[in-house]
């Protein structure tokens, strides 16, 4: 009798929640009993689900039926991790650079960019700006080697400071050449040596980095035109214009370069590579050390007993309108100005002449001649300027 009126025990029921899918489309249908955990977890999976659709990067779907039994932090982390997977080879600090172009072309092999004619390839010989990577050094030293270039301006520089020094002992320009000729041809032969054989031009490179370009490494050694550009000037010119020559190259190109880098951006580009501070600096420069070589130190120093003849060709006159120009224009020698009166002298032909090397100096510094090396066209440039308006005016 008592087991006909016993009370049944209730059933657990345990009913898990919907997944996105399986959610009811109309009000009307029957809703499962849902406990409280389950409907907290429900809204959950659905705040999940509106987060991930809104993320462009989701998978969907899919991502969200594999995410909505979980919590919300869960799913948002997921998502998180999946994006930074896929963008971690973009946005990683370690992912290797790419090397930089050689003056503004890229090259294939990551180095220099390969020439596609003659011109480009002698018009970019140890040239600025160079690729960063080449050399190990200009990593370690950034800007005191491979930005502002002070050791190789230093030596630049002390090359004026050595011909004058060579003047002032009397030491002969045509006793000069045969040094410049015998460091040329050794300097030379390593160059063509060290691009035949890798092993050579690394350790090149690790001796001589400090002084290089990196524009350099598979290109010629800018000391060849330096040496090759002295040697004509002094061979093939009277004493003081040879000189002058090679202190424009020593400090003319050096100042454009400087002032260039730091105040061109402020200014006009005359050219590509050319601006109007640099060359300002080469004229201004070309002004004083005019001042100085013709106006102190010669005087200071006096001739040498061993000075060939015609060794000056400026001699501290200037005839504004010499006889050839005379002639030239029919004007009869005697008639309109006199021969005394069209000559000049002392600070004024100092002056005058001063005002020459600095558009001398700017004019061979600025211009490109077929892309060739400055450090080979301005002491020739400057030469034959000087010699030309000597031979006219002098």
């Amino acid at each position: 009798m008592s087991s006909q009126h016993a009370v049944p025990a209730t059933p657990r029921v345990v009913s898990p929640s919907p997944t996105p899918s399986d959610t009811p489309s109309s009000r009307n249908e029957y809703f499962a009993p849902v406990t409280r955990s389950a409907a907290r977890r429900q809204r959950l999976s659905n705040s999940a689900q509106s987060v991930l659709k809104e993320d462009s990067n989701s998978n969907g779907d899919a991502v969200a039926r594999n995410t909505s039994s979980q919590p919300r932090t869960t799913p948002r982390r997921r998502g998180s991790n999946s994006n930074n997977t896929t963008k971690k080879p973009s946005t990683s600090p370690v992912v290797r650079s790419q090397p930089l172009s050689a003056n503004g072309k890229l090259s294939p092999n990551g180095y220099l960019s390969p020439y596609a004619n003659l011109q480009d390839r002698w018009r970019d010989l140890s040239r600025s700006p160079s690729p960063l990577g080449l050399i190990p050094l200009h990593q370690n030293y950034r800007t005191f080697i491979h930005k502002h270039e002070i050791p190789r301006k230093l030596l630049h520089v002390s090359i004026g400071f050595v011909t004058l020094e060579f003047f002032r002992r009397g030491i002969q320009t045509f006793e000069i050449t045969p040094w410049l000729l015998s460091a040329l041809i050794p300097i030379a032969a390593i160059d063509v040596l060290r691009h035949r054989s890798e092993r050579v031009n690394q350790l090149y490179i690790r001796l001589m980095g400090a002084l290089m370009r990196e524009s350099e490494v598979r290109g010629y050694n800018g000391v060849i035109w330096y040496l090759l550009g002295a040697y004509i000037v002094l061979r093939a010119f009277p004493k003081d214009i040879g000189v002058m020559g090679v202190l424009l190259l020593s400090w003319c190109d050096t100042a454009a370069s400087t002032f260039g880098r730091l105040y061109g951006r402020y200014t006009i580009h005359l050219r590509t590579g050319k601006s109007l501070a640099g060359t300002a600096a080469a004229f201004l420069t070309g002004v004083v050390t005019a001042l100085l070589f013709w106006g102190v130190f010669i005087p200071s120093v006096g001739p040498f007993p061993n000075d060939p003849q015609n060794t000056y060709m400026f001699t501290g006159h200037l005839d504004y309108f010499p006889e050839s120009v005379r002639n030239l224009v029919g004007w009869p020698t005697g008639t309109g100005t006199g021969t005394g009166s069209s000559v000049i002298t002392g600070s004024l032909a100092l002056g005058v002449m001063s005002i020459v090397s600095g558009i001398v100096a700017a004019g061979s510094e600025f211009v490109d001649l077929f892309g060739w090396d400055d450090n080979f066209t301005i002491p020739v440039l400057s030469g034959l300027g000087f010699w030309g308006f000597l031979k006219i005016f002098g």
